[in-house]
């Protein structure tokens, strides 16, 4: 069994830092870094990107709403035209700083309520799906699962990684709990595992009523900015390793 395991790194801005990115990036195969829209800037996004390099770990843009107050995580009502000219900015912002860096893009992924809206509506998936294959049909959409954007995704002909997301709770659709909603974030360590383990044992996912749903993940996704992310993140990893399993990039899995 191969399987990514990836993190939203970056997430700072300016002299304010969120996370421990360099103890992350010993034990993840992925990084999807923020493009300084709900969060980062060009100074994070270049030594993110370095160390990436450095460390032999897939590099993805990590795009969001422009909602640097809200880290991204609000709703906000912009028209698609300037929606997608933004998605087409942060693409090309972290692509430069790669190229640069003498690394590649690899993969993107949609943040917290952009990418929450996008997963749950096949109107806004299409034409955000689109501006991503006319950017580069090379990128791989990182995406927890969402068949809005797995069929937008097909009509692009674009490659499409499952992410499992271990820390947050799933509906009986297998969409994101939004945060809002009490017991969307899990944040017992023993929660999480439990979680991993039925992923890897089953390919399923309990959802917060109840219900087992099946889920085709090829990627398990922990956030940087949780307490113990750091902890949770090794524990993760020896759970796969003792079943057998090997930490891949999400660019290896998906050749």
């Amino acid at each position: 069994m191969k399987i990514d395991l990836n993190a939203d790194l970056g997430e700072g801005f300016g002299a304010w830092r969120m996370g421990e990115d360099e103890a992350l990036m010993e034990i993840i195969s992925s990084a999807n870094v923020a493009c300084g829209f709900h969060a980062g800037d060009p100074l994070i996004m270049n030594n993110t990107a370095r160390m990436a390099k450095a460390k032999g770990i897939d590099l993805g843009a990590h795009v969001g709403f422009p909602d640097l107050q809200g880290f991204g995580r609000r709703q906000m009502n912009i028209d698609i035209a300037e929606l997608c000219t933004y998605v087409t900015y942060q693409l090309g912002a972290l692509a430069a700083i790669a190229k640069v860096a003498g690394h590649r893009m690899t993969h993107m992924s949609f943040h917290g309520a952009l990418g929450n809206m996008a997963a749950a509506d096949i109107e806004l998936a299409t034409p955000l799906i689109r501006t991503v294959a006319a950017f580069d049909r090379a990128l791989i959409i990182s995406s927890s699962s969402s068949r809005a954007i797995e069929s937008a995704a097909a009509l692009c002909n674009l490659r499409v990684a499952t992410t499992f997301l271990a820390d947050r709770a799933y509906d009986d659709d297998c969409l994101l709990v939004p945060r809002k909603i009490a017991n969307s974030v899990i944040k017992d360590p023993t929660t999480v595992l439990q979680r991993v383990r039925q992923l890897l044992e089953d390919s399923t996912v309990t959802s917060i009523s109840g219900k087992v749903i099946k889920v085709s993940a090829c990627s398990i996704l922990l956030h940087g900015d949780t307490p113990g992310a750091v902890e949770l993140a090794h524990t993760v990893r020896r759970e796969i390793e003792t079943a057998g399993g090997q930490i891949v990039p999400v660019s290896q899995l998906m050749a």
